[in-house]
């Protein structure tokens, strides 16, 4: 099997036809990410990826991790990718400029953690809960701890955690309770436990900044009194170099599914006194903060979706090419075949694919809402951030649901074989399991989708994104007769969408209960409608592009248009299929009792 190559090209046109690279390149912001730019960083970051992270991804798998009291420590190749990634800067990427980061759009970053996190998944789990505490700090950290803290962050010379789960609470922030007891000279002592830790305790970094939810004395109950406090591995001395250890350790990891490369922590906090914390922010406004880090996790785990899916794909296509099994129906050999010629073979690749490019384009044109809402002012930054707000619970749960399906879908095109663990694609599944999970389970998302979002501006919000769908419609008339079944399908799909939505908003009014009941099936409508018009308009590019094409360029950009209609034709259709889900309502739910549901 060929090593993971980086879908660079691809990224490229996804940014220049949906993600609106143009328009974010044109402003003062983004003026150093013009197009050529950008081409050349996502080049060389891909090239860096399928050569030092990609090698390590099966090492990870089999050889582990390995635990003690005194730490965790992880595989030797990946410390040493890890430190080549360091020296190349990558960390900072899209990080602000002031503090070291290199200031690239969140669109491009999109890209970059999509390549990285296809070649290794479990290692780029480390940069990637980095990232988000760089958001973090650089909107609420003050000027002493970005200059003590951050800096080094965005060099990835330290790494970063976010703390939230403990053992009774799970996705329930607000029963929190680990304490912080002011002790009047700034700092916090932090006792506690918190659990599902990632990278919370490794060997390749000199320092972990934890990013600790936590309780100060007389805190109101709930949400509304958890602070945010840093809690460093290693106390800094005067010059800011790590010094005394702090009290804080890693009492185990998880022996998990997937991911076995990047260590799960539970982490104590505070078993010799209490560990030193220092607030961030005011008292009783962390879950803010954190939500700055969350919603960026969020994002980063639906990237996970496209990236374990695409790494699956590469590998189904390929076997599929080298595997013979079976005549090709209708041809005129009588030995066995290619598997790739057989109707079914083909059908699921087109689903792969299309799926791939589907996902990578919600996640791109999200980041590219969020990167414009950053660039612009007044009504247009906000018009940005709504849509943005908007996208980001689909972008999670859509992507990673179908990046399963997908993963499944490749072990499928493998026989037997892709239930051998030596080809590696089964990997891709059981790495892919968890991101339904972590940074709120999708049901969680739904439940955002449903109760929050849509009655955004009243339904303003949704309702300006479907008209923006169905503004396509005379561009793809204008197309010609290649582009029909698109142009119908995706008409029906939006009329399917604006229903579902129109009864959701309605009897959610009514009965909150109704609506969370079919919260999950709609956010499945919402994404594959989302899915297949920013696929028409990748199409749509790529008829464009084919005037003045080279002739190496005609077949990719004609397969774009493929995929968009295997989408349309045989995807969108199914979301009409799903409106019975989520008009059923809640009363079948509460029929039974879960006693009654025992088989014996």
């Amino acid at each position: 099997m060929t090593d993971y190559r980086s879908p660079v090209k691809d990224a490229l046109f996804t940014l220049r036809h949906v993600g609106m690279l143009d328009e974010i390149s044109s402003s003062e912001r983004y003026a150093h990410a013009d197009p050529e730019t950008v081409a050349d960083v996502l080049g060389e970051h891909g090239r860096f990826m399928q050569e030092v992270f990609a090698p390590t991804n099966r090492i990870g798998d089999t050889v582990g991790l390995k635990w003690s009291p005194e730490g965790v420590e992880t595989p030797a190749e990946f410390k040493t990718a890890y430190a080549k990634f360091v020296e190349a800067g990558w960390q900072g990427l899209n990080a602000e400029a002031e503090y070291g980061g290199a200031g690239f759009p969140e669109a491009v970053f999109t890209c970059a953690l999509e390549f990285m996190t296809a070649a290794n998944g479990a290692l780029t789990m480390c940069p990637g809960l980095t990232t988000g505490a760089i958001e973090c700090l650089q909107a609420w950290g003050s000027e002493e701890q970005k200059e003590r803290y951050l800096r080094r962050i965005v060099t990835g010379e330290w790494t970063g955690t976010m703390n939230l789960t403990e053992p009774q609470a799970g996705s329930d922030v607000g029963l929190c309770t680990t304490k912080a007891e002011p002790q009047g000279d700034g700092t916090y002592k932090i006792t506690g436990t918190k659990i599902y830790i990632s990278f919370g305790e490794h060997d390749m970094a000199e320092n972990i900044v934890h990013l600790v939810l936590a309780r100060t004395p007389g805190a109101p109950a709930g949400t509304k009194g958890i602070s945010l406090f840093i809690v460093p591995k290693f106390l800094l001395t005067e010059d800011g170099e790590p010094g005394e250890r702090n009290d804080v350790n890693c009492v185990s990891i998880e022996h998990k599914m997937g991911i076995h490369g990047s260590p799960t922590c539970v982490m104590s906090y505070g078993d010799d006194g209490g560990a030193t914390g220092f607030l961030v922010g005011e008292e009783n406004q962390g879950l803010r903060a954190m939500f700055t880090m969350m919603n960026s996790a969020r994002i980063a785990v639906g990237i996970q979706g496209v990236a374990l899916g695409d790494a699956a794909f590469q590998k189904a296509l390929q076997y599929s090419q080298e595997r013979r099994q079976g005549r090709e129906v209708g041809g005129d050999s009588k030995e066995p075949a290619f598997i790739e010629a057989h109707p079914d073979v083909r059908r699921m690749l087109m689903f792969m694919k299309s799926h791939v490019e589907a996902m990578r384009a919600l996640l791109v044109y999200n980041s590219a809402a969020i990167d414009l809402s950053r660039a612009l002012e007044g009504d247009d930054a906000e018009h940005w951030r709504e849509i943005a707000e908007l996208l980001t619970p689909v972008s999670k749960a859509w992507s990673t649901d179908v990046g399963m399906e997908v993963t499944s879908t490749a072990i499928q095109v493998f026989g037997g074989m892709g239930y051998v663990e030596e080809t590696g694609v089964a990997q891709h599944y059981r790495d892919a399991r968890i991101a339904p999970i972590y940074e709120g389970t999708n049901g969680i998302q739904a439940m955002d989708l449903v109760g929050r979002k849509l009655g955004m501006r009243m339904g303003g919000v949704v309702g300006e994104y479907l008209q923006r769908m169905r503004d396509l419609d005379g561009e793809l008339a204008a197309a010609g007769e290649e582009f029909a079944s698109i142009r119908t399908e995706l008409a029906a799909a939006v009329d399917t969408l604006e229903g579902v939505t129109n009864w959701i908003m309605t009897n959610g009014l009514a009965n909150p209960v109704e609506a969370l009941a079919g919260a999950t099936p709609y956010l499945r409508i919402f994404g594959t409608v989302t899915g297949g018009w920013l696929l028409a308009r990748l199409a749509l590019g790529a008829k464009a592009d084919l005037e003045g094409a080279d002739q190496a360029d005609v077949a990719w950009l004609n397969t774009k248009i493929a995929s968009a209609r295997f989408f349309a034709e045989q995807v969108l259709p199914t979301a009409a299929g799903l409106v019975p889900s989520v008009q059923a309502g809640s009363s079948v739910l509460y029929e039974v009792t879960p006693e009654s549901l025992a088989s014996v």
